[in-house]
């Protein structure tokens, strides 16, 4: 050792070595804490249950699509560029979203080879560029969303069937009617008037009944002839299966995941939970709707007949990540209970909105 030369230069002595191993070990795991956790791979689409997002129904952007209605797309684009590093808040799908991740990693615990999980596409009319901006408050948030489809102004509608999409979430009420058209299950989600604590650990999805899960056949009747002649309808009927909605082949798809949790015995534990919320009556007209429900091999964990009663309250209970219904003063009702909503635009209660929906302006997705 040359003279002056530092304490901590010195050759160790005796022990050093020993002693400075668990600081090593404990250095290991801070910074292994640090590192970000390898994300699954993504399920080959065909394989999955598939829940395409637009980035409006995803994120809040209010200002944005002032400034694209207001001063154009290129204005647009400049703000997204200008501000890409500034996380959007999350929208009304956000908690949606966030369950679908949750139930995923039960399935994964459960079955790690297993592909049958919900995949979330992130499909907007957005510019490319303001992809960034996507990607990074994606990343800010954790979530698990690989897939992309970035159209340039023109509509994704197209693209749904090319990624096997099971349901479609957006903002945009023109798209979704686009989407039913084209016999995809969609429906137009609408933020809640007030926030309300969800679930964190169970995915909740509540269904209206007639032009959702169901054909709107019931629902002509009443317009046209009553609900005297309804009732009458239904008791004739009771044991023919209605004809499908738009929304059957997600329950179905739901379905099918929560037989996986319950073939390993959690049928008590299962992070899946849906309802069935109708305006119909049990007596007079509930038999048939839960009918045909078994005889397509389907069922919701609860049934709740209302009778006409506002829908709002019983959701307020529920608490569901998401209810979906036909008609509009449902949804605005459970909204202003603080329910996401989503409106599904098929059926006969649908025909007068059809002459506006032109008028329309367009939107950046």
């Amino acid at each position: 050792m040359e003279p002056g030369e530092p304490r901590e230069a010195r050759e160790p002595g005796p022990g050093a070595e020993t002693a400075a191993a668990p600081r090593w070990e404990e250095a290991k795991t801070f910074y292994d804490n640090l590192a970000p956790k390898k994300k699954p791979k993504s399920p080959k689409p065909q394989n999955a249950v598939t829940i395409a997002v637009s980035s409006r129904a995803l994120f809040r952007m209010d200002e944005e699509q002032r400034i694209y209605t207001e001063q154009g797309v290129e204005e647009y684009v400049r703000y997204q560029l200008e501000h890409e590093n500034e996380p959007f808040s999350p929208g009304p799908a956000f908690p949606f979203v966030k369950a679908l991740e949750a139930v995923n990693r039960r399935l994964r615990e459960l079955y790690p080879d297993s592909e049958d999980v919900f995949d979330i596409v992130l499909m907007t009319n957005n510019h490319a560029q303001v992809g960034v901006r996507l990607i990074n408050s994606i990343n800010h948030y954790d979530l698990f969303i690989e897939r992309f489809c970035m159209t340039g102004g023109n509509s994704p509608i197209c693209y749904l069937k090319a990624y096997h999409t099971n349901l479609y979430l957006s903002a945009d009420a023109e798209k979704v009617r686009e989407a039913i058209d084209e016999g995809i299950a969609a429906a137009t989600i609408f933020s809640p008037s007030r926030d309300v604590v969800v679930s964190q650990s169970q995915l909740r999805v509540a269904f209206d009944g007639d032009a959702v899960l169901f054909s709107d056949e019931s629902e002509r009747i009443v317009k046209a002839h009553g609900l005297d002649r309804f009732f009458e309808h239904e008791k004739a009927h009771e044991n023919k299966p209605l004809a499908q909605g738009p929304l059957k082949g997600f329950l179905e798809a739901l379905g099918r995941l929560q037989k996986k949790f319950y073939s390993k015995g959690l049928r008590l534990e299962c992070p899946i939970r849906t309802y069935l919320v109708t305006a119909r009556s049990a007596a007079s007209s509930g038999a048939r709707a839960l009918k045909t429900l078994r005889s397509w091999g389907l069922e919701t964990d609860e049934a709740l007949f209302l009778a006409g009663a506002p829908k709002g309250p019983l959701l307020e209970k529920i608490r569901p990540h998401i209810f979906f219904d036909d008609q509009m003063f449902h949804v605005a009702g459970a909204q202003e209970m603080g329910t996401v909503a989503a409106h599904v635009p098929y059926g006969v209660a649908q025909t007068p909105r059809r002459a506006a929906a032109a008028k329309q302006v367009p939107s950046a997705q």
